[in-house]
């Protein structure tokens, strides 16, 4: 990786990151669609894109965001993009709450294995208390016992992922040997959420692990990222609390034992691009015309954790405790909020076309300005796009912003490696298992 160069992935929802996004004229939109999601996969790897992201939940619902009312799963959808895409990487959200580690650590292995080292797992630990019924459960468990979860799940998969060492599968056709048994290793994991024998009946990935990407924002958050992600996904609005958000979040790595430089932190941003201020302005608008307030709520209402339907519309932002839900957004959109002194209706607005991350809107130099300034400061190591609505907003941006992005030598003119790691300058792990000798299986 060239230290002058941005990271960029494109967080795609089906029917478009605004809540309205899929009403426009040109707009084609659905996460059931996979003719559009092909098409997204194969513009952003034209463009040169790092990665695609594909966010999940596990519970639906009638006020929804229509791109996640009804969607595809997303570790399937990675499989078939694998197949038409040959360096992007592939990226997909699921839940260490309702998930079991060694089918999610097959899951993610097979994809990393089909698409040839180009899949990242984004750790969540869940966001929609609804999903507790959908497996069973009588309540969501707490923000903390979430991230304890999660911490050791993640601990799990990477040592499935470890189950075989490099070279185990040795295919002597003379010798009569399939596999050198002696680089098995049993994991007999017994902790204080999981208890897992192994191995994994999977070679080793060929990225050793595929990478892990983070979004936490709370206390808890921020040191689960610090710890073990890759890519950050961060929600932030204005430069000075980004930078000291990174900062914050390298000084962390540093102090838990990690190269800070081997964490890609990524906020969203979201792009709209027009031929002058003006026009991307009026694009705005016509968003805005289509926004069903309902639905905008409700958006808003699942970023701050708390139903706001019984609050005027034209009142302040009420003041709302913490809820354990989105940590993250509640922070910085109540932080928005009191600075521009915004009314609910308002804030509403705002959060309808991005979902509480950074709006950009302007000609495609006013938006390439834009993440230049973040990236220069080092606020940030690249940037995950999320267009208003597909495919129009993010062919705008690839056709547009990017080449500007290429000409200041800000971001790539080509791949020079085939997976995610190598575009994210990232070192494939070292098997943690293979110096030990006690836990082999005896051939």
């Amino acid at each position: 990786m060239v230290a002058s160069e941005m990271h960029l992935g494109i967080f795609v929802l089906g029917a478009g990151h605004h809540v309205a996004g899929w009403r426009l004229q040109d707009a084609r939109a659905g996460s059931e669609n996979l003719s559009l999601l092909i098409e997204i996969a194969k513009t952003a790897e034209r463009a040169k894109f790092d990665l695609v992201f594909l966010a999940d939940a596990l519970n639906t619902g009638p006020k929804m965001h229509p791109s996640m009312m009804v969607r595809l799963e997303p570790i399937t959808l990675l499989s078939a993009l694998a197949m038409v895409t040959s360096h992007i990487g592939l990226a997909a959200t699921a839940s260490t709450t309702y998930s079991d580690p060694y089918n999610l650590a097959r899951a993610f292995g097979s994809v990393d294995h089909i698409s040839g080292g180009r899949a990242a797992w984004n750790v969540v630990t869940g966001a929609f208390p609804e999903a507790a019924g959908n497996f069973g459960h009588a309540a969501h468990p707490s923000h903390d016992r979430r991230y304890a979860i999660a911490n050791e799940f993640v601990s799990v998969v990477k040592g499935l992922w470890d189950s075989w060492e490099d070279g185990a599968i040795v295919m002597d056709k003379a010798g009569g040997q399939f596999a050198d048994v002696s680089k098995m290793h049993s994991l007999n994991h017994k902790g204080e959420f999981f208890s897992v024998t192994g191995p994994l009946n999977m070679s080793r990935p060929p990225q050793g692990h595929p990478v892990i990407i983070q979004a936490g924002a709370s206390e808890a958050g921020r040191e689960l990222a610090s710890s073990i992600g890759e890519i950050v996904f961060a929600v932030q609005q204005d430069l000075k609390s980004a930078k000291a958000f990174a900062d914050d979040l390298r000084a962390l790595a540093a102090k838990n034992g990690r190269d800070p430089r081997q964490m890609k932190i990524m906020p969203g941003v979201c792009p709209v691009v027009g031929s002058s201020e003006a026009d991307a302005k009026a694009k705005l608008a016509s968003l805005g015309a289509f926004t069903d307030p309902a639905a905008a709520l409700k958006v808003l209402s699942e970023r701050l954790g708390h139903d706001l339907s019984s609050y005027p519309l034209d009142g302040p932002v009420p003041v709302l405790p913490q809820s354990g839900i989105m940590q993250g957004h509640a922070v910085t959109l109540a932080a928005l909020a009191k600075e521009r002194q915004m009314t609910l209706r308002e804030l509403c607005d705002f959060t309808s076309v991005a979902m509480g991350h950074r709006l950009l809107f302007g000609t495609p130099e006013q938006i390439a300005d834009g993440l230049e300034e973040w990236f220069v400061a080092g606020a940030a190591d690249g940037f995950n796009v999320m267009p208003p609505w597909f495919p129009g907003a993010f062919d705008d941006f690839a056709n547009e912003v990017v080449p500007i992005l290429q000409r200041r030598g800000l971001f790539r003119t080509e791949y020079t490696g085939r997976t995610l790691r190598e575009h994210l300058g990232l070192p494939r792990p070292q098997h943690r298992g293979a110096v030990k000798n006690d836990d082999r299986i005896a051939s």
